[in-house]
């Protein structure tokens, strides 16, 4: 039932910006967390940023101070904002999602784990 789409991957020289967004749809009663990876090839994916329901936000050592994660006002979406990108910055960027929904009448809560198809992101001269 429950998707997330990511958007807005391409490519870009370095120093160039770039704004990725994943949108959550389906039966969602609370997203408890989205987060951004991101797997290069040959490489492990890796968790680049994360932001919780509270606002808590986590960056990857080699993004801080460059990329911002956001929550959009429906709070099912969620932003990359990528500055200064560099060569190394290239790789597939996954949305991810925990999900909560009621699933019977007691109120009990089902949580799911969600990834996203990726988008593509490469930076080169």
């Amino acid at each position: 039932q429950v998707q997330l789409v990511e958007s807005g991957g391409g490519t870009v020289q370095p120093g160039e910006s770039l704004r990725l967004s994943c949108a959550a749809s389906g039966r969602i009663d609370s997203v408890n967390n989205m987060d951004w990876y991101r797997q290069a090839p040959g490489q492990e994916r890796e968790l680049v940023a994360s932001i919780t329901s509270g606002g808590s936000i986590d960056y990857a050592e080699s993004v801080k101070g460059r990329f911002t994660i956001s929550r959009g006002n429906a709070r099912n979406t969620v932003y990359l904002q990528m500055n200064s990108l560099k060569p190394e910055d290239t790789a597939v960027y996954y949305c991810h999602a925990k999900i909560s929904r009621v699933v019977n009448v007691e109120g009990a809560v089902a949580t799911r784990e969600y990834w996203g198809q990726g988008t593509l992101v490469t930076v080169s001269s």
